[in-house]
């Protein structure tokens, strides 16, 4: 029943969405003394969009005993940003962004993961009898 709920799998590829997020978020924090180093951001609804359309990602299934890839790997929701430099070494990373942008994210992330978490106890609820 849990695996077969829409909900719950679209509430796993949101977390999965933040998650991708973070790790950019964190990239660009980690590169921002590099010289011409672009920053990198997440379109959350191409992403979503591409996990609910159920696209195959860039796995391929070469065998039938092989585990079948998951959809929407989020490369293609990943774009750089090289309209804007912010200093002379080409370098476009602003700290007080990506901070504000991991603050937003892991409020979305909690706001997902709490949502998922009251959906899960009311599936342990049912399977427990009402107890």
């Amino acid at each position: 029943m849990l695996g077969k709920d829409p909900v719950m799998a679209l509430l796993a590829r949101a977390l999965d969405g933040e998650a991708l997020r973070q790790r950019v978020i964190a990239d660009n924090i980690a590169n921002l003394n590099t010289p011409g180093f672009k920053r990198s951001e997440v379109d959350f609804q191409t992403f979503m969009k591409a996990a609910l359309e159920g696209s195959p990602g860039p796995l391929k299934r070469t065998d039938v005993r092989h585990l079948p890839a998951r959809s929407g790997s989020g490369a293609e929701a990943v774009r750089q940003v090289r309209e804007t430099s912010m200093r002379a070494d080409g370098n476009n990373v602003d700290l007080d962004r990506e901070m504000i942008a991991l603050i937003e994210n892991a409020l979305g992330y909690r706001a997902v993961s709490q949502f998922w978490t009251s959906k899960f106890n009311i599936y342990s609820q049912v399977i427990r009898g009402g107890r």
